[in-house]
């Protein structure tokens, strides 16, 4: 898999996770969310491997270009069937699973 084009660079650990995810491998997703300046909690996730992307973020109006912030995306479908997609940051965690 080609490395997805971003702004800031991937974490070594996590692009090669990332690079060795086969279409249709089931994983697992941990990310560290963050509400305000003191409440987190873990969020999990799972299901099928699809592929990953890069994202643009950042306004819909022409500012300046270091004003947009270009992240991986992984897109999975979740065992309900719901197509799904997460950004990839410095708090996740990507684990291939079994099937």
């Amino acid at each position: 898999m080609k490395a997805p084009h971003t702004t800031r660079p991937i974490p070594a650990e996590v692009l090669a996770t990332l690079s060795a995810l086969k279409a249709g491998q089931r994983l697992r997703i941990t990310q560290l969310v963050k509400v305000g300046s003191t409440k987190t909690w873990t969020f999990v996730v799972e299901g099928i491997f699809r592929h990953v992307d890069s994202l643009a973020t950042g306004l819909a109006t022409d500012r300046l270009k270091e004003d947009d912030i270009v992240i991986p995306v992984i897109h999975f479908t979740k065992d309900n069937k719901e197509m799904s997609s997460v950004t990839v940051d410095e708090h996740t965690k990507i684990e291939p699973l079994a099937a």
